[in-house]
């Protein structure tokens, strides 16, 4: 197997593509290592240096800690790739672990709507997500994730890109802000 690599706009991700499935489950970000029980995840987030993973349908992010050089973390990473699906496993994800809010109002389905279709899958081109967290006042708070959490052309992207689409469309929201 051949897991190529992807630079993102983040010098502190990179974008792994398996050439398999990742995630039957939607994109999925994970911080923690205890707080997933897969051996791949797990042993990503061994590494040291390594701060998290994003995966994606068909890659793997992950985030770095800027002290430390790719070429010290990226090998093991293809190795640890190579080796969970040469053991016949067909995807890291495979459970519905994500929470649907059918809670939403017209306007923040509107909203989400339009995260879901025009926004996200120009993100995960680059590695990353964008989740809807809240409308409130004419302000829509998103989180960003993968490649993009912490990445020095996200502003420019969530006000240039995110924001002017959201307010070409819906004249409610006024901004877009990112949260953590």
């Amino acid at each position: 197997m051949f897991v190529q690599t992807e630079v993102t706009p983040n010098p502190n991700s990179l974008k792994f593509l398996p050439g398999k499935k990742v995630s039957n489950s939607g994109p999925y970000e994970i911080i923690n290592k205890d707080d997933f029980k897969n051996e791949l995840v797990r042993n990503i987030l061994s590494i040291n240096g390594v701060e998290s993973i994003f995966l994606g349908q068909d890659f793997i992010s992950v985030n770095k800690n800027e002290n430390f050089k790719w070429e010290e973390i990226k090998h093991i990473v293809i190795s640890f790739i190579n080796d969970f699906y040469a053991d016949g496993k067909e995807f890291v994800i495979d459970d519905n672990i994500k929470n649907k809010d059918s809670n939403l109002n017209e306007i923040e389905e509107k909203i989400v709507k339009i995260l879901e279709q025009k926004i996200r899958p120009a993100v995960a081109r680059d590695g990353g997500d964008i989740k809807f967290k809240e409308f409130k006042d004419g302000v829509v708070k998103v989180q960003l994730q993968g490649s993009c959490s912490g990445c020095p052309s996200s502003t420019m992207t969530l006000k240039q890109g995110v924001q002017n689409l959201l307010c070409h469309y819906l004249p409610e929201v006024k901004e877009v802000i990112a949260i953590q």
